[in-house]
């Protein structure tokens, strides 16, 4: 494999639902995930809130979308957001 191969496979990404899309060119992504308990085995809800760039403005509050590392943008964000994976349903 080459070396931009490897590097490629170490970028970590999730995917997560937007929960504020108030900043400028910045939403903030809530993302769960299924854990097991260390102690007592039982399977638990973790869940984390990243701040990803959005360099367009164009996702919006309620999208899921997938986010990928990068290099650090600013004091809190060092996400980017790839691809919309579903638009938010209206009522």
């Amino acid at each position: 494999m080459s070396e931009a191969q490897t590097r490629a496979k170490s970028v970590r990404t999730f995917v997560g639902k937007i929960v504020s899309d108030k900043r400028a060119k910045t939403v903030t992504v809530l993302v769960e995930r299924r854990a097991k308990h260390e102690l007592y085995g039982k399977i638990v809800a973790r869940s984390r809130k990243y701040h990803a760039h959005d360099e367009t403005g164009e996702f919006k509050m309620g999208d899921v979308v997938e986010i990928t590392e990068s290099r650090p943008l600013s004091k809190t964000k060092s996400w980017v957001v790839t691809r919309l994976v579903e638009k938010a349903r209206t009522v």
